[in-house]
């Protein structure tokens, strides 16, 4: 094996399994000496903001999707928008209307979470 390859890849390994074994004692610390008061409210099940006790093939309610749709708009909207702004000055034109329609696009999406009234939770 290289030796200099090796020498490179030591700091990070080294941090890796100082970063592993500082978790993994923390971890096993709380676990061990942390306190265990089990009762019927930390047993219970969480599940979406329902009540645990109400039959679980229940239908969720429509403003949770209206509120998944508005985290993935905004979310793509993000992720394609900063490197759209670095390289803005690369893809000409074209770019700069791809992206002002897809802006768009993602407005009517916006727009159409406003009027089901997925921002007014209640």
């Amino acid at each position: 094996m290289d030796e200099g390859l090796l020498k490179e890849y030591l700091p990070i390994f080294l941090f890796l399994f100082i970063a592993l074994a500082f978790s993994g004692l923390l971890i096993f610390l709380g676990w061990f000496r942390g306190p265990k008061r089990p009762d019927n409210e930390k047993l219970s099940p969480y599940e979406c903001g329902f009540e645990p006790f109400e039959e679980p093939r229940r239908r969720f309610d429509v403003r949770f999707y209206l509120v998944a749709i508005l985290f993935i708009i905004f979310d793509l909207e993000i992720a394609f928008l900063f490197p759209w702004s670095i390289s803005l000055s690369e893809v000409g034109v074209f770019g700069f209307w791809s992206m002002i329609v897809f802006l768009a696009i993602l407005t009517v999406g916006f727009a159409y979470e406003w009027k089901k009234g997925a921002l007014d939770w209640e």
